[in-house]
């Protein structure tokens, strides 16, 4: 095989670690960086950095100001709608380095890799405040540790949280779940419907709808700002909102390929971490409003709205405690030490 021959049979892993490991290119009599252009996924619904789904903005904007902090350098495409690759696929080409980042619900690679599903373990974390200090304590820096040793980097730490959208009665307590056909979210939520009387359904949030439509599910937990950006309003008669409170906060954090990152001069990794951290005080903003938000929208398309009370979920987590964290301790040792440290948050 000539030598042309053998480098178009480079992978695009091989092609992008090369070009990323020689960050100069001279021009005329100075030197200046290679611009390179990086490739970010979601799976939620597209718009601008202005208007939309927050989840797509935040992606925008941080593409935006990391382009602007590196003066062209790192550039990006967004793909959005799940419009480059399906959902559950982004977090395998991550690793593997066929995707560089993406804006991902780390639940939905639990089958891939136990330890994830504990982003979005029920009536674990409880608030925002809560979720927010899991970063810098011991769990999310043994969080963040075994998502780099499978090839992740963790660029902006992002949590959601969601309600229940119903095509009967509102969702508040677990006999209020017995015998529906409901879509949790994660393996973890759906071990503690199972053991509600529920009949659990698996698939990402961009495909509730369709199961709702096709009466395939009953009803769906989801991020406020799902719940809002795939209009299940059109088709729920009840929602059971997140804005005093939920069994449901999801980590959905900005996730980049470690082979990437790591392939980057050291300044430009500290402008991806610099604006990812920044962008997570905004995005817990954006969440909260939605958590409003969903409520008045879902009202005015004349839904019930209903509220979670404490003793609603105080019945929710003495089921999830009993099924879901017991199973997830059970699975190994690194995973019962992984719930304890999230435990220590309060």
């Amino acid at each position: 095989m000539s030598r042309a021959l053998r480098q178009m049979s480079l992978t695009r892993r091989q092609i992008l670690t090369a070009a990323l490991a020689t960050p100069l290119v001279i021009r005329s009599a100075g030197a200046a960086r290679a611009a390179t252009t990086l490739k970010m996924s979601h799976q939620f619904p597209g718009g601008t950095a202005e208007q939309g789904d927050f989840r797509d903005r935040l992606c925008r904007i941080f593409a935006a100001e990391v382009d602007k902090r590196t003066s062209g350098a790192l550039k990006f495409d967004v793909y959005a709608n799940a419009s480059l690759m399906k959902t559950n696929a982004q977090f395998s080409a991550m690793r593997r380095g066929a995707l560089d980042m993406s804006l991902f619900p780390v639940a939905y690679a639990g089958g891939e890799l136990h330890a994830t599903n504990l982003g979005l373990m029920p009536c674990l974390v409880t608030s925002y405040e809560q979720g927010a200090a899991w970063k810098n304590a011991e769990i999310g820096k043994a969080l963040s540790g075994i998502l780099e040793a499978k090839g992740i980097k963790i660029i902006a730490w992002v949590w959601q949280g969601g309600g229940v959208a119903s095509r009967g009665k509102p969702v508040l307590t677990p006999d209020s779940s017995k015998g529906l056909k409901i879509r949790g979210g994660s393996r973890e939520m759906d071990l503690m419907f199972t053991a509600a009387g529920a009949q659990v359904s698996t698939m990402p949030s961009n495909e509730i709808y369709i199961g709702m439509q096709t009466s395939a599910l009953d009803a769906a937990v989801t991020s406020s700002t799902s719940l809002i950006s795939f209009r299940l309003e059109e088709l729920a008669k009840s929602l059971t909102s997140a804005r005093k409170g939920s069994f449901w906060f999801m980590l959905e954090p900005l996730l980049m390929s470690k082979t990437i990152f790591d392939a980057l001069p050291a300044d430009q990794q500290k402008v991806l971490l610099d604006v990812g951290a920044e962008m997570e005080g905004w995005a817990t903003k954006q969440a909260q409003h939605d958590d409003e938000e969903v409520a008045k929208v879902y009202a005015a398309k004349g839904v019930e709205v209903a509220d979670f009370s404490a003793a609603d979920l105080a019945e929710w987590r003495k089921i999830a405690e009993a099924s879901s964290w017991k199973d997830y301790a059970a699975r190994s040792s690194e995973a019962a030490e992984l719930l304890k440290l999230a435990q220590k948050v309060a």
